[in-house]
């Protein structure tokens, strides 16, 4: 067989909950739902970390943090596997959201289309590595000034102190930045005439907060009864003091223009996850768009279409927003694969994986091997159902301390199908759960004597986990040695 097109398309923080046909009968995403029923989907799939940045390292470069040694937005990173793919023959087109540092970082890509974080300004936080990308230099065309936390703010104090985060879009329907992003996707199909075969990681930058959907878009949500967490104070009693000092970095703070609330209803809740679902549904409609271009331009004939996402939102679970914590709820995306030879129809899978076996599996399907220094594993024994194919009976996720994370120095999850634990480890305290019983996550164990051994025997395998990953990412031929936890 020759080589098949393969298309990635990535979100920004889009929860595993937010495609009907994988069980949540609130959302409208016809077109996800087709990626479904026509493919293979990974509904255990997790991320190696919560955080943008140091989840997209992995994924690019096929190893967890400790491998990677980037474990938060600002680090320097660039793509390992894009280039075996440009020289395996492929012509690497990047339009939309890569998050790499810097940010116009070419990443082994022939061509990039940058658009960045929506709410960002070009100031403050970005300092050196900020640039004016493509939709800045959209808006400024158009006369338009892009939506941000200072300008919205101004507008109207208190309304944007209710909002959560929670806006509609106020400019010209095709300048928000998912519509923007996807219509640069569409006419580069149209306009693309090189015989080669093509690697198109498509990034939409939704719906990472704010969640700002467009008035109709959100009209369609207007009446949707969606789940909203129930959060108890005996709940947050027993997270550990780093979820304290973040839920209060949440709050004090202005991150994406989201003005946390510790005491948010129910009301609140419901409409922010009104908004979010309206921005995957506006997404949804984008990613139908890309599949019926690609297919009249004849590159679904032999393709792969991969879709999933960096991390998730916790949404008001657990009493948080965004990312940061190890609950399921931000660390599970959603991962489908369709193609219409290589991949099986509606095949549910349940084994657990982790986002950066994207990167082996893509590798494969290129007739490229997998790199000696990978910590991926290939999906494709679980797609095809082959013998001998082993499932990971563990997942593992990193995060340290940044701006906005400040309550620990470095945080491991070690999940199980049945139990996780969280190591906290500047802290005596951390979490483990009882999956089986408290799929939710509501009741941290982690002081209860019943379950101490227990708890001792994850924490001594955690650890020799991440000491044994430390170890062999310093042995690598070439490597530089790396300080053991980051400050």
């Amino acid at each position: 067989m020759s080589l098949p097109n393969i298309i990635l398309i990535i979100t920004d923080q889009q929860r595993a909950d937010t495609i009907a046909a994988l069980g949540a009968g609130w959302m409208q995403t016809p077109h996800l739902d087709r990626l479904v029923r026509e493919g293979t989907a990974f509904t255990e799939c997790f991320v190696t970390s919560p955080v943008c940045v140091a989840s997209r390292a992995s994924l690019f470069t096929g190893k967890y943090p400790h491998g990677t040694q980037v474990f938060t937005n600002f680090q320097p990173w660039e793509p390992t596997w894009v280039k075996s793919l440009a020289t395996q023959g492929y012509h690497c087109v990047s339009i939309g959201k890569m998050h790499i540092n810097p940010y116009d970082a070419a990443g082994g890509f022939h061509q990039r289309f940058v658009v960045e974080n929506k709410d960002r300004p070009l100031f403050l936080e970005e300092r050196d590595r900020a640039i004016y990308d493509e939709w800045d230099k959209a808006l400024h065309v158009r006369g338009l000034t892009k939506p941000s936390r200072f300008n919205r703010y101004a507008a109207d104090p208190e309304g944007y102190k209710q909002a959560l985060g929670a806006f509609a879009w106020h400019l010209d329907a095709d300048m928000h930045p998912d519509n923007f992003v996807g219509n640069t996707a569409y006419w580069w199909i149209n306009e693309r005439k090189s015989p080669d075969p093509l690697f198109l990681q498509i990034g939409f930058p939704g719906p990472h907060p704010p969640y700002d959907p467009l008035p109709e878009w959100l009209e369609r949500y207007a009446d949707v009864d969606i789940p909203t967490p129930d959060v108890t104070d005996a709940e947050l009693q027993r997270q550990p003091r780093a979820q304290r000092m973040l839920r209060d970095s949440m709050t004090t703070s202005n991150f994406d223009s989201v003005n946390w609330r510790t005491d948010a209803t129910r009301a609140d809740l419901l409409r922010l996850r009104r908004h979010y679902a309206a921005n995957v549904s506006m997404i949804d409609e984008q990613v139908g768009r890309i599949m019926a271009a690609l297919d009249a331009r004849g590159y679904l004939d032999d393709a792969i279409v991969i879709f999933t996402s960096d991390h998730a939102d916790a949404l008001g679970d657990h009493g948080h927003i965004q990312k940061w914590t190890m609950y399921d709820s931000v660390l599970r995306v959603p991962l489908v694969l369709w193609s219409k030879s290589r991949v099986p129809a509606g095949r549910l899978c349940r084994d657990l994986v982790q986002l950066i076996d994207i990167a082996p599996t893509i590798l494969a399907a290129a007739e490229l091997p997998t790199p000696v220094d990978f910590e991926a594993r290939s999906l494709w024994g679980a797609i095809k159902g082959e013998a001998g194919y082993q499932p990971r009976d563990t997942v593992y996720a990193e995060v340290a301390r940044d701006h906005i994370q400040t309550g620990a120095k470095f945080v491991i999850m070690r999940r199980c199908h049945d139990w996780k634990l969280v190591v906290y480890l500047d802290d005596d305290n951390g979490e483990l759960y009882d999956l089986r019983n408290d799929a939710e996550e509501r009741d941290n164990l982690w002081n209860d004597p019943g379950v101490r051994d227990r708890r001792d025997q994850m924490v001594a395998e955690t650890l020799r986990w991440a000491l044994n990953g430390f170890l062999d990412s310093n042995r690598r031929p070439g490597r530089t040695p790396q300080k053991a936890m980051p400050v």
